[in-house]
């Protein structure tokens, strides 16, 4: 029998504001959550497990006509010890602090049955880094939650080459069972959605620098361009889209004028190369069948219309931030 068809004990052990999101998550989709407060550095814990319970209650969102309510159990170390052998997920959400995670980490591979999978929430380091922690790196992998963990549909899950491919398809049926989208990537520093982000939020702040345009402008940009054209199309479907042409000569004009950090990958080359440029060839990321293009292009429109009509007014709205000046830096 799954744990979806017999139901899953989770624990989270770390009651910060990732733990108690993750906690939320599990709540809303009618799942029991043991959330687990862990520091050992505060004297009197009761109030703050009292206050990460009310905080996780407050944000709840449940159906009144939903039938059973969910149930949250928040302990502290030593209560949580007997749930911690029940528990078939155990997610780890402690501070990224290595040696805290290694504190955490063994404490729950001393407590834990030989059948639950593990997964830390990190940001910052790889899976194979956390797998190392504990005795069965088999049963290891990062399950990566964005904030607010409750209200963003992803989890990226990160898998070593030692995960038991079991354990990943187990973590993301739970996953999906609640209602998430998981996506599953290997040991890669970032991620997927950090490591692209990162580019964008750096580049956004360098045209600030610049005075190309201002942190108002550029950010409405991101909202009403960008964003929502990536909302629809994936970057890499949008290559596909618009043809892997253009992005290969806007890029060698981008590098010229602005640096090596916007030469395009081989892949990019490659694929122009090979005459697989995206629609126009029926091949390129993806492939596609001639006989359903047209078909597949429409419900992508369709599914910008409906984004733009429930997102225009707000675009349209007046800038609700103010911005700060910035100076350019000194020149060489």
């Amino acid at each position: 029998m799954t744990d979806t068809e017999r139901g899953v004990d989770v624990v989270v052990v770390g009651a910060g504001r990732m733990g108690q999101g993750i906690a939320r998550a599990f709540l809303a989709a009618g799942t029991d959550v043991v959330l687990a407060d862990v520091k050992e550095t505060v004297e009197d814990r009761a109030p703050y497990r009292k206050a990460a319970e009310e905080q996780v209650l407050e944000r709840l969102r449940t159906d009144a006509g939903s039938g059973r309510t969910p149930q949250l159990l928040v302990c502290d170390r030593e209560s949580v010890q007997d749930r911690l052998a029940a528990a078939d997920v155990v997610f780890e959400a402690v501070p990224e602090v290595i040696e805290v995670k290694r504190d955490a980490l063994a404490w729950v591979d001393t407590h834990v049955s030989a059948d639950a999978v593990i997964a830390s929430t990190t940001s910052t380091f790889l899976v194979t880094e956390i797998a190392d922690l504990v005795t069965d790196p088999s049963r290891v992998l990062n399950a990566h939650w964005l904030n607010p963990a409750d209200l963003m549909p992803l989890v990226e899950v990160s898998r070593s080459d030692r995960t038991d491919p079991a354990q990943v398809e187990r973590m993301t049926g739970l996953l999906r069972r609640i209602g998430k989208i998981p996506v599953v990537c290997g040991p890669a520093a970032g991620y997927i959605v950090p490591r692209l982000q990162a580019l964008v939020m750096n580049e956004a702040a360098r045209m600030v620098e610049e005075g190309v345009a201002t942190a108002t402008d550029i950010d409405l940009a991101v909202r009403a361009g960008l964003g929502t054209r990536f909302s629809v199309l994936g970057p890499l479907e949008f290559i596909d889209w618009g043809g892997g042409d253009i992005l290969y000569y806007a890029s060698r004009y981008l590098t010229a004028q602005l640096g090596d950090r916007f030469r395009a990958p081989a892949v990019v080359e490659d694929n122009m190369t090979a005459h697989r440029r995206g629609l126009q060839d029926h091949t390129g990321f993806y492939d596609y069948d001639p006989e359903r293009i047209a078909a597949y292009q429409a419900g992508r429109m369709r599914e910008f219309e409906e984004l733009l009509r429930l997102r225009g007014p707000e675009l349209r709205a007046e800038p609700v931030l103010s911005e700060r000046p910035v100076t350019p830096p000194d020149g060489d």
